[in-house]
């Protein structure tokens, strides 16, 4: 996997949660906003614009250019790009990320596309029901804001991208982790400094 991230510091790692659902971060540094929801977005008004922008301009690209072979879904996220899904083959999967390179504006592109045969409509489907028990899993979670991850499922993989604090980031995926059908949850997150709690003082 060829990751281009521009300027960007990436942190890789792989851990195994307790459930034995393997965690594999990538996340990084140096950013200041993420969401999913509007009015809960960290992410400015104008990133998640253009974040919708970038998103439609490559799966317009993709249509055109790529073979019907080729099943290829585009998260866009404070414009870091995240290529999911199958393709026949190398070229294929480098073309894809050079398409994307060449949209203006894009932070970063996170190439996660495998080399094999496009996924089926049972297993898509498969992916859509894991994709709302994450989501449902991240919401119930306490000490945690669903509203600032994006979840995205292929083959039973679950992606997570947001604009997280470190902590914020190890809950969500361990939480992802331990639904039951994830084969592995990979992170692609920004990380935010996260505040620290106030002083608490004893009354005089």
């Amino acid at each position: 996997m060829k990751n281009a991230l521009g300027r960007t510091a990436l942190t890789l790692s792989l851990l195994t949660s307790l459930t034995g659902c393997p965690l594999l971060l990538i996340g990084a540094a140096g950013a200041a906003g993420g969401g999913v929801l509007a009015a809960a977005d960290r992410r400015t008004l104008p990133t998640q614009v253009e974040d919708r922008r970038i998103q439609s301009i490559a799966n317009a690209r993709f249509i055109r250019a790529l073979p019907d072979e080729a099943h290829i879904s585009t998260t866009v996220f404070n414009r870091r790009v995240l290529l999911t899904g199958e393709v026949p083959g190398e070229t294929e999967k480098q073309k894809a990320e050079s398409m994307v390179r060449e949209i203006a504006n894009v932070g970063g592109i996170v190439n996660e596309l495998a080399i094999r045969g496009a996924s089926s409509i049972g297993a898509r489907s498969m992916d859509a029901y894991l994709t709302t028990r994450v989501k449902a899993a991240l919401v119930a979670a306490k000490h945690l804001s669903a509203n600032n991850l994006k979840v995205v499922t292929e083959r039973s993989i679950v992606y997570l991208m947001g604009l997280v604090s470190i902590d914020e980031g190890k809950r969500a995926a361990a939480v992802a982790s331990q639904v039951p059908g994830v084969q592995q949850v990979v992170t692609v997150y920004e990380y935010i400094q996260q505040k620290p709690a106030p002083v608490s003082t004893a009354p005089e």
